[in-house]
C-alpha cells in the first residue's frame, strides 16, 4: 500500500485536472488489455481501422503485460486541463536520463525484459524518447481526437463537476470514500490499498506542501499513483459515468410534441442532455458546428431547461428538473 501524508495546507490545495496526455497513453491499454475496459470497446472497435495504419508496434509495447506504463508518460498535469500540444511538448522535452529508470521499473519486476522496441532506451534514450513521442502524436490525431475526445472529455469534466462539488458538501471523508474501494482516508492520511498483493512496493508519501493532484480517467479500475513512490503526488481514478460510453452516439429520438413545442433542433439537444455534455460533445454527436449549438443552449438556459457548470475554460450542459420533466 501506499500512504500519502496530509496536512491541514495539504488537503487544501488538493486540486484536479484531467490530462488529455494521460488518457492517449492509458487507451493504449484498449489495445494490449481491451476487457478491463468494456465500456470503451464500441468507440474503440470503430477506430482499429485507423490505429492498424500506425506505428502499433511501438504503441502497444508502452504497456507492460500488468498494465503498467512508464512513469515519464504520464507526468502530474501541471494546469486544471493542460493542452494536449503543450504536454507533447513536454514529453519531448524531458530528461533522457530519466528514461532508463522509468522502463526497468515498468517492466522489469512483472516481464523480466524490456519491450523490443523501448531496448534501446537504455543506451539511446532521446531518441527512443523522440520515436514515443512521435508514435503518440500521430495516434491522437489520427484516433482519439476525431473518435473518442469529445465524449470522453465531457465524462471526465462531469467527473470533476461532481468530485469538485462533493468536496464542498461533503469534505474529505465524502470525497474519498467514493473515489475508489482503494482509497481509504483517516486521521490525514490517504491510503492506496491494492487488490494484489505486491502490485506496487509499500511506501510513505508526504505530501509537504508539494500538492496532490487528482486526475480521473477512462482507463483504470481503481486508484493508481506513479511507480516511483518520490515523484510528485498524484492519484489517478476511475471517472464517473464511464458506462456512459457504450451509448450510442446517435441522437435519442426527440419525439413530435417536443419537436412541436421546441423545434427539432432544440428538442434532439435537450434530449441529449440526461448526461452533462459540452458543446463541443454535442456538435460531434448532432453533426453540427459548435456555434449552432451555441445559440441553441442559451435559448435552452434562458428558458431554465438546463444548468450549466465551468470547470476552466470548458462548460459543461445537462437538463435541468424542468427539462427532465418536459422531456418526460
Amino acid at each position: 500500500m501506499i500512504r500519502f501524508h496530509l496536512d491541514l495546507a495539504d488537503l487544501a490545495a488538493t486540486s484536479f485536472a484531467c490530462s488529455a496526455l494521460h488518457q492517449a497513453v492509458l487507451s493504449l491499454r484498449m489495445w494490449t488489455h481491451p476487457g478491463h475496459y468494456a465500456e470503451q470497446m464500441p468507440l474503440f472497435r470503430r477506430m482499429r481501422p485507423d490505429f492498424e495504419r500506425l506505428d502499433t508496434g511501438m504503441l502497444t509495447s508502452l504497456v507492460a503485460t500488468n498494465r503498467w506504463v512508464p512513469d515519464f508518460l504520464t507526468p502530474r498535469p501541471t494546469t486544471p486541463w493542460p493542452d494536449f500540444r503543450a504536454e507533447l511538448a513536454a514529453l519531448r522535452a524531458t530528461d533522457p536520463a530519466t528514461v532508463p529508470a522509468d522502463l526497468e521499473r515498468t517492466f522489469l519486476p512483472h516481464d523480466r525484459v524490456l519491450p523490443a522496441r523501448l531496448a534501446r532506451g537504455t543506451t539511446d534514450p532521446e531518441g527512443v524518447l523522440a520515436e514515443i513521442a512521435d508514435a503518440l502524436e500521430e495516434y491522437w490525431w489520427q484516433c482519439l481526437a476525431p473518435h473518442w475526445w469529445p465524449r470522453a472529455r465531457s465524462v471526465l469534466e462531469s467527473d470533476i463537476v461532481y468530485r469538485a462539488r462533493t468536496l464542498a458538501e461533503r469534505g474529505a471523508d465524502g470525497l474519498f470514500g467514493e473515489l475508489s474501494n482503494r482509497l481509504h482516508w483517516t486521521e490525514g492520511v490517504l491510503t492506496i490499498r491494492w487488490d494484489r498483493p505486491m502490485m506496487l512496493p509499500d511506501a510513505e508519501v508526504h505530501v509537504a506542501g508539494r500538492g496532490l493532484v487528482l486526475a480521473p480517467t477512462c482507463f483504470a479500475r481503481g486508484a493508481v499513483t506513479t511507480i516511483d513512490a518520490n515523484a510528485l503526488p498524484w492519484i489517478s481514478y476511475p471517472a464517473r459515468g464511464r458506462a456512459t460510453m457504450t451509448e450510442n452516439l446517435d441522437p435519442p429520438p426527440s419525439g413530435p410534441a417536443l419537436e412541436a413545442l421546441l423545434g427539432r433542433p432544440r428538442a434532439r439537444l435537450l434530449t441529449l442532455l440526461a448526461e452533462p455534455a459540452s458543446t463541443t460533445e454535442l456538435a460531434h454527436r448532432l453533426h453540427v458546428s459548435p456555434s449552432a449549438v451555441s445559440q441553441h443552449l442559451a435559448v435552452l438556459h434562458a428558458a431554465r431547461l438546463t444548468t450549466r457548470a465551468r470547470h476552466g475554460r470548458m462548460v459543461l450542459y445537462a437538463r435541468s428538473p424542468l427539462g427532465d420533466e418536459l422531456c418526460e
